[in-house]
């Protein structure tokens, strides 16, 4: 793609596909779940990314009680959160987090706070002061609250908010919130953000003198 520059105040990160790759414990234990549910693997596996795991249940099992999916997902937290073989950085997120370590940023994820401490340990990555995460919100992605508490929590409008993130639900989140998305890793460039890069290696920070955020992209 051709090199853009975007600009903003405040950065609204997700973590996985973004910052972490975990996709290979996702599968693992997704497809476990939907075996067990007597699902397709491969079915089940195209709705899982971007949602909090009891969204994703409802997806996949619109009759069963939410109760269930709530008491399942509890499960699929433990489980996710012991398992981190495989869990590394997408590629520059370690030079990305230290570049944006001085600027207003935060963790905007739909795991809990478990299972994100564990993931971004496992991927040698700083954890932002700010998190919103599962607990923090009353909806999953793509509903905006997520995103919405991040710009608030930072003190920031959402139009001076830049989202990052690989999912459809995520995209979809930080559009309804009314930011601006960069797309990343390959199941964001079908999804038309406002820019996208295959890995982080393709992003470098600015901090402008009036306190802007400048993202060179390409």
């Amino acid at each position: 793609m051709p090199a853009t520059a975007l600009t903003a105040h405040a950065l609204l990160l997700d973590m996985d596909g973004t910052l972490v790759n975990s996709d290979a414990v996702v599968e693992r234990c997704w497809r476990r779940w939907a075996l067990r549910q007597g699902l397709d693997p491969e079915a089940a596996l195209k709705v899982v990314h971007g949602r909090q795991g009891y969204a994703t249940m409802a997806v996949l099992l619109p009759d069963r009680p939410m109760e269930e999916n709530y008491a399942d997902n509890r499960l699929m937290l433990a489980e996710e959160t012991a398992d981190t073989d495989g869990v590394v950085p997408v590629g520059g997120a370690p030079a990305f987090m230290d570049a944006i370590a001085p600027l207003p940023h935060a963790l905007v994820t739909s795991a809990d706070l478990a299972l994100a401490r564990a993931r971004m340990t496992a991927a040698g990555l700083r954890m932002p002061e700010l998190r919103v995460t599962a607990e923090s919100v009353g909806a999953s992605k793509p509903n905006p609250e997520g995103f919405l508490k991040g710009a608030a929590g930072l003190g920031f409008a959402p139009a001076d908010c830049i989202v990052f993130e690989d999912s459809e639900a995520g995209i979809a989140a930080g559009r309804a919130a009314g930011m601006r998305v960069v797309g990343v890793g390959p199941r964001a460039a079908a999804l038309s953000p406002d820019a996208h890069v295959d890995d982080l290696t393709r992003i470098r920070v600015e901090a402008a003198t009036d306190g802007t955020i400048v993202l060179h992209i390409s």
